[in-house]
């Protein structure tokens, strides 16, 4: 009997948004899950964050987590964002986007 053949899964298509870039401000318990679950929300969709930033404050005893998505549409960054708001080790979430300078026109050289 002939072994099966495995295939990739065909790649995902989903809208992007070339020069966004969504911003996660994730204010969270200090506990050890929060950050994984954080991360978890954009693993499994299969993004990877261009920036991740994670810090401990001690004063106020709360987690920090900053993490910035490239191409996100304003639809997927309201979505991600609500679902972390549902976690309960989460805070706040605030968000926010950075868009792409257009390049500067070229002068002519006459």
């Amino acid at each position: 009997m002939p072994a099966p053949t495995l295939t990739p899964p065909p790649q995902e298509q989903r809208p992007t948004d070339p020069g966004r870039t969504a911003c996660f401000a994730v204010l969270a318990e200090p506990d050890p899950a929060s950050l994984p679950r954080v991360l978890e929300l954009f693993a499994k969709r299969g993004l990877v964050p261009s920036s991740v930033q994670s810090r401990l404050f001690e004063p106020d005893e709360t987690l920090h987590v900053d993490v910035q998505v490239p191409t996100l549409t304003r639809d997927e960054s309201d979505y991600i964002a609500r679902c972390l708001r549902a976690i309960p080790l989460v805070r706040q979430v605030l968000t926010s986007e950075r868009h792409r300078a257009l390049a500067e026109p070229q002068a002519l050289i006459a």
